[in-house]
């Protein structure tokens, strides 16, 4: 479980095949967060909210700076939407 949340990490940190580290990290912490070995309040909160962490990076995707940019390219989205100064009747 270990290697599993370091190898994780170290993935999301170089931004290097970022939603599969991001989904691998969270389904890990949430089975640390579920596991008897961890039955401390304290230690189950962390866990839960690292996994929603990971759950957040890996929907958002690689930042600017990442591995995943320079191999693939950057993806960015447009929201094509009205403007708040369009004064539109």
């Amino acid at each position: 479980m270990r290697l599993i949340e370091v190898a994780g990490g170290l993935l999301l940190l170089l931004g290097l095949w970022t939603p599969f580290a991001g989904i691998v990290v969270a389904i890990d912490e949430l089975w640390s967060a579920l596991s008897i070995q961890f039955m401390h309040q304290e230690d189950q909160w962390l866990h839960i909210v690292l996994a929603v962490l990971a759950t957040g990076l890996a929907m958002l995707g690689p930042g600017a700076w990442s591995v995943d940019a320079h191999l693939f390219g950057r993806k960015r989205f447009q929201v094509n939407g009205r403007n708040r100064g369009d004064n539109v009747h």
